[in-house]
């Protein structure tokens, strides 16, 4: 079972290695790299290249780690007895499953994503260490143990809003998706604009690469934004000489594509201002 990348998704060689690696080792892999770069994606590529169900998880900042083993329903157990319900009779009518009941339930490989797990309490990776580890957990208000009877490839990502356990850290294999230079982001916009214009699709590069590089910037855009930004450029039928900056003006053609807040728009036109300045 080897992941070798999809069609729709270009994996760097290292990153082919890594999530490879996980599989042998059967150990989470934990994919950090700032927001645009193909992290959630990557899971479902890899689902998609071995042929395997997906099981997501997505995080929020009011996520505990109870939730993705089960949830004990009281409140409606107790309304159900007071109507009289025969249901409350039977304690699993008021259990949920969380998402790694489920992957450990499927009874067969599947990939689990745990999706931004920085975005939670700082205590929550520390709270599912013996559960990934042993891939077992214990359901109290019924007596069971929930294991898995085939191991899940589990893919967790990271936008590094804050630093992971140590010990969390040491249960899994790591992987940094750095931003991609010039001539791979040339293959994942062929990808998703195939036949681009050369000309156009350099320049359009260019300019991206040189906004992302200017300092004092508060957000860089990321890949998904530079392919919003190009898929706006054909939809306009727009060409490299469209997109020459004039006036002296340094922000690009469509920039809200490109600039989400209202600090960076203004700082491109402080500099525009500074430049004419200097003439």
């Amino acid at each position: 079972m080897k992941f070798t990348g999809t069609e729709s998704y270009v994996a760097t060689d290292d990153l082919k290695v890594a999530v490879n690696a996980a599989v042998t080792l059967e150990r989470p892999l934990l994919v950090k790299g700032e927001p645009g770069t193909g992290k959630t994606e990557l899971a479902r590529q890899v689902a998609q290249a071995l042929d395997l169900p997906m099981i997501e998880w997505h995080i929020k900042s009011t996520t505990k780690a109870q939730q993705g083993l089960y949830e004990y329903d009281a409140v409606s157990r107790l309304r159900d007895s007071q109507l009289g319900d025969p249901r409350v009779s039977d304690v699993k009518n008021y259990i949920r499953k969380g998402k790694l009941w489920e992957a450990f339930d499927a009874g067969e490989k599947v990939v689990l994503l745990i999706d931004e797990i920085d975005k939670a309490d700082i205590e929550f990776p520390n709270d599912l260490l013996q559960e990934l580890d042993r891939m077992e957990f214990h359901v109290y208000e019924t007596g069971e143990t929930v294991r898995a009877t085939v191991r899940p490839i589990v893919i967790i990502t990271s936008n590094n809003e804050k630093e992971l356990p140590d010990a969390f850290l040491r249960r899994c294999f790591f992987h940094y998706i750095r931003f991609p230079d010039m001539d791979t982001m040339r293959k994942i916009v062929e990808v998703h604009h195939p036949g681009i214009k050369d000309r156009l699709l350099v320049t359009a590069l260019t300019q991206f690469y040189e906004i992302r590089e200017q300092a004092g910037l508060k957000k860089k855009p990321s890949t998904s934004e530079v392919l919003d930004w190009l898929k706006l450029l054909l939809a306009e039928d727009l060409d490299a000489e469209d997109l020459k900056r004039e006036g002296g003006s340094l922000l690009p053609r469509l920039h809200g594509a490109l600039l989400k807040n209202e600090q960076d728009v203004h700082l491109f036109e402080r500099l525009a201002f500074m430049a004419r300045g200097q003439r």
